[in-house]
């Protein structure tokens, strides 16, 4: 992938199959996006050190619990990785390059990392569609343990999900199917670009959100949802060709008959507003 731009590496993901994606060597694709003096030589060998670590390690429980403590010790205790308590919303935390260079990160960078460990043995992980905070679920022989990347690998039990669920979604909020959903690779990858462009947006760096968006779309193209924020956002900035451009393919892409109508809707007034 070196041989293409940074630019052409991201949009060569795009164009793969969600099974085709390694997620780690995305994150650090997407990750040199911001960096792109930066050799990521030395930082393949450090995930490949991880993968290394974790191969040799021994532990003192089987099956899944000696799995999951085989990658806590190495991930957390050998290498340090922590989750950013202090800083949360630097965008660093979200950027692999520089979790790796600082190790500390966000949950769903975090989980990058532990998929990636996991799965390099040939073990089944996940991340999960859990509300707010990233979760990883690893499996074996039909048996599942749900684990926190953030907090040094914790098992997290139904009472430790629900009071989670609880704090990001408000105190009437229960647990449900949907949060036990397993996410994409690329939906993986547009979650930590989203953290970007969140904190962007909340720092009222509208142009830096715009490039961020206009990334998301290049990672996965065929998703509405960055289209129609990308649209919207160009709009606000007074780029209505631009605008006009994205909520179309928005609406190509849209999955009702009620979100294609409302961009017909958006489509006619950016097109008065153009005129």
């Amino acid at each position: 992938m070196d041989e293409l731009s940074a630019e052409q590496n991201v949009a060569a993901l795009g164009a793969l199959e969600d099974t085709e994606i390694d997620l780690a060597e995305a994150a650090l694709a997407i990750g040199v996006l911001d960096y792109p003096s930066v050799d990521l030589t030395s930082y393949r060998a450090h995930l490949n050190t991880l993968v290394a670590d974790v191969r040799r390690s021994r532990s003192s429980k089987t099956g899944l619990e000696g799995r999951i403590q085989r990658i806590n010790r190495v991930l957390f205790e050998t290498h340090g990785y922590a989750g950013d308590a202090e800083s949360y919303d630097d965008p660093q935390n979200a950027n692999l390059i520089r979790v790796i260079d600082r190790h500390l990160g966000l949950p769903v960078i975090l989980g990058v990392l532990y998929i990636h460990v996991a799965r390099a043995q040939r073990w089944e992980a996940d991340g999960l569609a859990f509300p707010g905070h990233f979760l990883v679920r690893l499996e074996i022989e039909g048996r599942r343990a749900i684990v926190d990347p953030f907090h040094a690998g914790q098992v997290l039990q139904a009472g430790d999900l629900r009071n989670m669920l609880k704090q990001f979604m408000g105190t009437d909020a229960e647990l449900l199917p949907e949060h036990y959903a397993t996410v994409s690779n690329r939906n993986i990858l547009l979650r930590t670009m989203n953290n970007i462009k969140t904190r962007a947006i909340d720092g009222s760096d509208i142009e830096r959100a715009a490039v961020i968006l206009d990334r998301m779309t290049i990672l996965a193209p065929q998703v509405p949802g960055p289209w129609r924020e990308l649209g919207m956002l160009e709009a606000r900035r007074g780029n209505m060709s631009r605008a006009i451009r994205a909520i179309l393919t928005y609406a190509n892409y849209a999955t009702t008959g009620d979100d294609r109508e409302a961009a017909a809707r958006m489509i006619k007034k950016l097109k008065t507003d153009l005129n």
